[in-house]
């Protein structure tokens, strides 16, 4: 039967038109200097938060506060409360922010709304039950008592990097919430409400106590002892280390948050940022705060009358993956909108150290010191926090291309590859920023509740970066693909999965590992290769689309579950013709899940969270998703099926000296190193 499907002939017109389609819709969204940016979608936590800043700040005014509660009352659940991602439940903590909030811009206690979000808050446990940063804020605005959260001792970033409890051993975008958040905690400010925007109707009960484990012998109890011992310390008057800890994180915070973009370019670490310094003395008018003010700004989006916020936006990354979709669909090499795509991306590489030198050093202690390294960030503007995810897409873009400034697309293509390799952890995989970020006792620390403290290797990250090094020579031959295999084995559920931690879920880590192995080499005939194929046939939609609802992240059991979405199915389609199954009748029926679906303007639509931040925290709504994956798998597919497209270049020898390093041990091993990259510079 199978091989009767193979020999049928296909007719490829209707998904030929449907990619001309696509691209015109693509191409026409391109911004006048080369690059791609769509709006990054959130939850009401965003609108939330920024209102309470902007009190904090003195800069609230009625008309932003009307604005953004009209949002936030049009995200409410019928049944009362807020969701973190759409079909989501009640969230406890984001919906106790915009409960405060709609109070605040007048809604009446008993609008049916209020009274049906209060009745669900004070069902989940009330105010006291809220996580870490909600307590905080409110703190900060007089609503709970600063006794009741967490300690955040400033005196961490006295401690030495090799100590386990060191700033840098949390994850990068940890360290940018909490550098600043250990200042305010540590002074613990209040700019406290009117009175009558006090939220005492839901609390449920006044045990500010911070939850403990049920046994009595944990880490987490250990560390609940250690946050008492650190509030009475709090209050003795006699502090021998706190004036140096708080004058090192003002220098801290400053350094990481002058640059444009803000720090960490992300919202939490913005209005952390701003705060801490007005704590410390900082007028709105001082030339810092001023700046991390307009950074603040720049992620509101006005629309009719309502006011919402993006987290971050994400120009790099809607660029480099529009140029990599646009090319697998087969505009050619050298098709001006790339070409002028390519000189952005370039515009963006950084070169300058960051907090990833850290850690990224201990791999480079004895190579070569004179050859720069260099990589790409998420954002417009993030110079200290660039990442592998952007890095590598951002290689594999400009590999496809052919510019008249070929020569200094090599060299930057050279940087990145140094920069990538070095980033590699000691279990074989990579991490998002920073290498060898999984020290797990920072987890069990009383305020690591947004369960996002470390940053730890990933199966979706290391297998991308398998796909881009197949695009420069190297193969399974290599001694960092054989660990990154590994990795990847040991990484696999008992099911043929992989865990998604960027993407929504195990549907798009299983595309990815598949994808990556596939590129690298691998045998896809491989018993555990085709538990994965199994597994994404298993959880096909009837409508041939494939789904996952965010859920997945707080219950397994609901992986692969979930309405049918563009990007999704797209992701599942690469996944199985990665695996030799393009001719299979799950990859039609996916095929034509997407050509029935698409819109008569050429994209397709899309309302579920399939990105992820924090999973079971934070989710997002990438609004490009829902059309360049769709676009990549209809190209992939094209090609698959034998349709002459231009083809995506690759390096097909690669310096023996590399290949030699890795069979050197010791010493030895380390010269080889140095000679091998080299070499392997030179021959890019």
């Amino acid at each position: 039967m199978m091989q009767q499907i193979k020999d049928e002939v296909h007719d490829l017109r209707p998904v030929q038109r449907a990619i001309r389609m696509a691209e015109r819709w693509l191409l026409e969204r391109q911004h006048a200097d080369g690059h791609w940016c769509a709006e990054l979608e959130g939850d009401t936590i965003l609108e939330s938060e920024y209102i309470i800043y902007l009190h904090f700040i003195g800069r609230l005014n009625e008309e932003k506060l009307r604005k953004a509660a009209n949002y936030i009352r049009s995200k409410v659940l019928p049944q009362g409360g807020w969701a973190i991602y759409p079909g989501g439940p009640m969230e406890l903590s984001a919906s106790v922010k915009a409960y405060l909030v709609l109070k605040m811009a007048g809604d009446p206690l008993d609008a049916p709304h209020m009274a049906r979000s209060r009745q669900a808050i004070l069902a989940a446990g009330g105010v006291t039950k809220c996580n870490t940063f909600t307590k905080i804020y409110l703190a900060m605005i007089g609503l709970y008592p600063w006794e009741g959260c967490p300690a955040i001792p400033p005196e961490l970033i006295l401690m030495p990097r090799w100590f386990s409890f060191s700033i840098y051993n949390m994850s990068s975008w940890s360290r940018a919430m909490l550098v600043p958040l250990a200042v305010i905690r540590a002074h613990r400010p209040v700019r406290p409400l009117p009175p009558q925007w006090n939220i005492e109707e839901l609390w449920a009960d006044h045990d500010i106590r911070l939850p403990c484990d049920k046994r009595t012998f944990t880490w987490r109890n250990f560390f609940l002892a250690v946050d008492v011992y650190l509030k009475f310390f709090e209050r003795y008057p006699i502090k021998p280390f706190r004036s140096l800890a708080l004058r090192r994180c003002e220098r801290w915070i400053i350094e990481h948050g002058r640059l444009p973009g803000g720090l960490g370019a992300i919202f939490p670490a913005m209005a952390n940022y701003v705060m801490s310094l007005r704590v410390l003395g900082y007028s709105n008018d001082s030339y810092l705060v001023a700046h991390g003010i307009r950074e603040m700004e720049a992620l509101e989006i006005e629309e009719g009358d309502t006011l919402r916020l993006q987290p971050c936006v994400s120009p790099v990354w809607d660029t480099a993956i529009s140029v990599n979709a646009l090319h697998e669909a087969g505009l050619p090499a050298d098709q001006p909108a790339l070409v002028q795509a390519a000189r952005w991306l370039l515009d963006k590489e950084v070169c300058r150290p960051g907090d990833w030198c850290v850690k990224h050093s201990e791999s480079h202690r004895y190579t070569e010191p004179n050859k720069p390294v260099g990589a790409w960030f998420f954002e417009y503007h993030n110079e200290l926090y660039p990442d592998v995810d952007d890095t590598i897409m951002v290689l594999m873009a400009l590999n496809r291309l052919q510019t008249p400034f070929d020569r200094e697309k090599a060299a930057a293509i050279r940087r990145g590859l140094r920069w990538v390799l070095g980033m590699q952890c000691s279990n074989g995989g990579w991490a998002a920023f920073d290498r060898n970020n999984d020290k797990w006792l920072f987890t069990q620390v009383p305020f690591a509740d947004h369960n996002a403290m470390i940053d730890p290797a990933t199966a979706d990250i290391t297998a991308r970066v398998l796909e881009c090094l197949s695009h420069f020579g190297f193969t399974r031959d290599d001694r960092c693909v054989q660990r990154a295999i590994a990795f990847l084995r040991r990484e696999q559920c008992p099911d043929g999965s992989w865990f998604g931690r960027w993407g929504t879920n195990y549907i798009y880590g299983t595309w990815q590992v598949l994808r990556g192995l596939q590129c690298i080499g691998e045998d896809m005939e491989q018993p555990y290769i085709r538990r994965a194929v199994a597994w994404l046939k298993g959880v096909q939609n009837a409508d041939g689309g494939w789904g996952e609802s965010v859920r997945s992240y707080d219950d397994p059991t609901y992986k692969g579950i979930g309405p049918s979405t563009p990007s999704q199915t797209a992701w599942a389609l690469m996944g199985l013709m990665s695996a030799g199954e393009v001719h299979s009748r799950e990859v039609r029926r996916g095929i034509a899940y997407l050509l029935t679906n698409q819109l008569p303007d050429g994209t397709w639509r899309e309302e579920w969270y399939t990105g992820t931040g924090f999973p079971k925290v934070f989710y997002l709504r990438y609004h490009y998703y829902r059309h360049y994956f769709p676009l990549m798998a209809l190209g992939m597919y094209t090609r698959r099926c034998g349709h002459p497209l231009p083809p995506v270049p690759r390096e097909t020898q690669k310096s023996r000296a590399l290949e030699q390093f890795y069979k050197q041990p010791g010493l030895y091993r380390r010269v080889a190193r140095i000679r091998a990259l080299a070499q392997l510079g030179d021959h890019l």
